[in-house]
C-alpha cells in the first residue's frame, strides 16, 4: 500500500506549477457557453444561411422576414446565457454595427443590394461569433491553427503577387497580428473558416458585393477577399476583450471590500 508521502508527490506532479499556469493562459472564450441551449449550433446556422437566402429572394420583404428571425434567434440566446453571454451579445451586436457603418457606408468597401445596412447584420455577427465559440470550444487549437493558417499564408502570398486580391492578403496581416496577440486562437482561426464561407454564400446569392478596388487604396479586392474573416477575429477579440474588462471592473469593488 503506498504511502501518504507518496500518494502527495504523486499529486503535486499532476498539478500544474504556478509558472507553467502564467504561460498558458486560458482563453477569454472559455468563460462563455459552458452550458449552451440545446440545438443552439443548428438555430444559428439555419437563421444565417436562412436569412440570407430570403433577403436574396424577396428583396424587402426578405430582409424584414431575416430581420425578425435574426432578433428571435438573439433573443432566445440571450435569454438562455448568463451575464458575460448576455454582455458578448450585446456589445458584439454594437460593435458589428459600428464596424458594419464604417467599412460599409462610410468607406465602401462593399455594397448591400439596397445600399443600405440591414438590420438583421448587426446581430447576426453576433450569431456568428456564438457559433464560433461553441465549435472552437470542441477543436484541438494547434491543430485548428495549423489547418486555416498554412493554406492561408500560401494562399495571400499568391493573391499579392498574382494581384488578384491584395485586399485578402492585407487582411490575412490582420489576422497574422490576431494570432499573434490574442488569446484566443482557435476562435480565430474558425471564425476565419466560417466567415469565408458566409461571405462565399452571401456573395453568391447577390446579398452584397465587394468593390473590385479598394476606395482610397486603390488595390484590387476579389468577390469576397479570401481574408475577410480577420474583420471577424479583430470583432471577437475586442468583444472578449471588453468582457474580459467588465468582469474584472465588477469583482474590483469585491476585493477592496
Amino acid at each position: 500500500m503506498p504511502s501518504s508521502h507518496t500518494g502527495a508527490i504523486r499529486t503535486q506532479d499532476a498539478l500544474p506549477t504556478p509558472s507553467a499556469a502564467a504561460k498558458r493562459p486560458a482563453p477569454a472564450s472559455a468563460q462563455l457557453w459552458r452550458d449552451p441551449p440545446r440545438l443552439a449550433v443548428p438555430h444559428i446556422i439555419a437563421v444565417i444561411l436562412g436569412g440570407l437566402a430570403l433577403d436574396s429572394a424577396f428583396g424587402w420583404t426578405g430582409q424584414y422576414l431575416a430581420t425578425a428571425w435574426a432578433c428571435t434567434v438573439w433573443a432566445w440566446l440571450y435569454r438562455a446565457g448568463g451575464r458575460a453571454e448576455r454582455r458578448s451579445l450585446v456589445l458584439c451586436t454594437v460593435i458589428a454595427g459600428s464596424g458594419e457603418a464604417v467599412l460599409a457606408l462610410a468607406w465602401g468597401l462593399y455594397d448591400y443590394q439596397f445600399g443600405n445596412l440591414p438590420l438583421f447584420v448587426p446581430p447576426g455577427h453576433a450569431l456568428l461569433m456564438t457559433l464560433g465559440v461553441l465549435v472552437a470550444a470542441r477543436l484541438p487549437v494547434r491543430l485548428t491553427v495549423l489547418l486555416v493558417l498554412v493554406p492561408a499564408t500560401a494562399w495571400a502570398g499568391v493573391a499579392w503577387l498574382a494581384d488578384i486580391d491584395r485586399l485578402g492578403a492585407l487582411l490575412f496581416l490582420l489576422f497574422a497580428l490576431c494570432l499573434a496577440f490574442g488569446r484566443d486562437r482557435a476562435l480565430y482561426s474558425v471564425m476565419f473558416a466560417l466567415a469565408l464561407a458566409m461571405e462565399l454564400y452571401g456573395t453568391a446569392l447577390g446579398n452584397w458585393t465587394w468593390r473590385p478596388l479598394v476606395p482610397g487604396l486603390g488595390v484590387v479586392s476579389a468577390n469576397p477577399p479570401f481574408a475577410a474573416g480577420a474583420f471577424y477575429a479583430l470583432l471577437d477579440l475586442l468583444v472578449l476583450a471588453a468582457v474580459s474588462a467588465f468582469a474584472r471592473s465588477l469583482a474590483a469593488p469585491r476585493r477592496s471590500e
